[in-house]
């Protein structure tokens, strides 16, 4: 009896073992198709983090397809984008508070809504297939418009650039570009 509990307790050890392995294995081989990337903005004492999941378009039609329009999508791949500022930011005139948050939009062919969320950390995705984010938790929302742009970008790209006193951050996939200004 002793030997069976040994044999059962050393199975039921290795199929743990080999479930955490082969879990951390899927989310290794997804994330290698989009690559998780950093964007650091640095202005005087302002500096912005950006960390994102950077997937390519591999000859897909992207947004209104792959990223539908009119859905809430985590801006990115696999984990949700997190935004973190150490001073307060200023988007439309609405005031973003220093702090770590998730980034969201909503693309559209005419506007898009970019949205910070408090909450951060979670996979992006749902077990429902969508977007994995508490509107409760939202705490600023952008509108803007996105531009054609005539080169097509392969891998999503998101960059800050200055703008005299201001900024953007700019998201870039396909033939689509969003500037998103906003001061300090």
């Amino acid at each position: 009896m002793k030997k069976f509990i040994v044999i059962a307790g050393v199975a039921v050890a290795t199929l743990i073992v080999l479930g955490a392995v082969t879990n951390y294995l899927v989310k290794k081989h997804k994330k290698s198709f989009s690559p998780e990337d950093q964007v650091v903005f640095q202005q005087g004492e302002l500096e912005i983090k950006l960390v994102y999941n950077r997937p390519f378009k591999k000859g897909r039609e992207i947004f209104g397809s792959l990223v539908p329009y009119g859905k809430v999508w985590r801006t990115g791949a696999n984990e949700a984008t997190t935004f973190e500022t150490n001073k307060n930011l200023a988007f439309e005139g609405n005031v973003l508070k220093k702090g770590k948050y998730s980034l969201w939009s909503v693309p559209g062919q005419e506007s898009w809504t970019i949205i910070f969320n408090s909450e951060y950390g979670q996979w992006g995705i749902g077990a429902d297939g969508e977007a994995n984010r508490n509107p409760d938790l939202d705490v600023l929302s952008v509108n803007v418009r996105p531009v054609a742009s005539p080169r097509e970008f392969e891998q999503f790209t998101i960059s800050f650039e200055r703008v005299g006193e201001e900024a953007e951050m700019v998201l870039i996939w396909d033939k689509t570009l969003v500037a998103v200004p906003f001061s300090f």
